[in-house]
């Protein structure tokens, strides 16, 4: 079995994972994200009891019981590349003896859900509603960097979407955990996400620079393939289906819709939105 360098698999003097700063111990069987790390306090705050918090840069954890079932929720701050440090140093902290610097014999599945806001790009998609996604579609280059098996029909829609935005490069697609989606997100509006490797030009924001896509919003609204249409947008979604189907995990990404790009409607209580999603997904746990 391989043995990682100190430089490949970094620790901290108390034996910790370099950035999330957490030891195994600290990893439940089922764990929380979340981008803004003060949507870890709006679920902590529900929590039997908390048993313990880190603060590292934009990862914060806490962990506790919930019904009696412990839980782990971590902020991974916005975009893709918090994504991959998140699960890779969440995966080596339940896959990898740290002491050894070995994998370990038995690998273990972790349940990874994702809570987070996202625009919708569908004008019949509602403001204040929850989405879970099925697909994710990265415009993102992460996985320029890995060797990411996908299927027939995602590989398919890569080339389809490429072709029909007209993008300079083909983007990647990997599907969420459907165990998960029929245990939290049964009652969930349905819908494949487009993540962006930014919150302006790569969602179509224009402000005071011209950006090089200035039909992108409509071109994404019109897309489809047969019954496959894109319904929303965020920064992270594709990075979790796609680091956790390299790693082995199951993972879902549900959605608090704030925003409808193609009506110019932003929620004027998003926080409600985002409060009630976490409460409808932590009773399902």
């Amino acid at each position: 079995m391989p043995k990682y360098t100190e430089t490949d698999l970094i620790l901290n003097k108390d034996g910790s994972v370099y950035h999330l700063n957490l030891l195994p111990k600290h990893i439940s069987d089922t764990v929380i994200a979340v981008g803004d790390p003060s949507r870890v306090y709006m679920i902590s705050q529900l929590f039997d009891e908390v048993e313990f918090e880190m603060n590292k840069r934009e990862f914060i954890t806490h962990v506790g019981r919930y019904n009696e079932k412990k839980i782990t929720v971590i902020s991974t701050g916005i975009g893709t590349d918090n994504i991959e440090i998140f699960f890779t140093e969440l995966d080596a902290l339940v896959n990898i003896d740290l002491k050894t610097r070995e994998p370990k014999a038995k690998r273990k599945k972790l349940k990874v859900i994702r809570i987070g806001t996202s625009g919708a790009l569908q004008e019949d998609i509602a403001v204040g509603s929850h989405l879970v996604s099925d697909y994710a579609v990265g415009f993102d280059n992460l996985m320029n960097f890995y060797d990411l098996p996908m299927d027939d029909f995602e590989k398919g829609l890569a080339h389809d979407i490429q072709k029909k935005i007209g993008l300079p490069f083909m983007p990647y697609v990997a599907r969420g955990s459907e165990s998960l989606r029929k245990q939290l997100a049964f009652d969930m509006q349905v819908g494949n996400t487009v993540t962006c490797p930014g919150f302006y030009a790569p969602q179509g924001r224009e402000l005071r620079v011209p950006i090089r896509f200035p039909k992108l919003l409509e071109d994404l609204n019109y897309y489809h393939k047969g019954d496959f249409w894109l319904t929303n947008f965020e920064m992270e979604t594709a990075a979790y289906y796609a680091m956790g189907r390299l790693l082995g995990h199951e993972v879902l990404s549900v959605n608090a819709i704030i925003a409808n790009r193609m009506k110019n409607k932003f929620s004027k209580d998003h926080t409600k939105v985002v409060e009630s999603l976490i409460e409808k997904v932590i009773d399902r746990i």
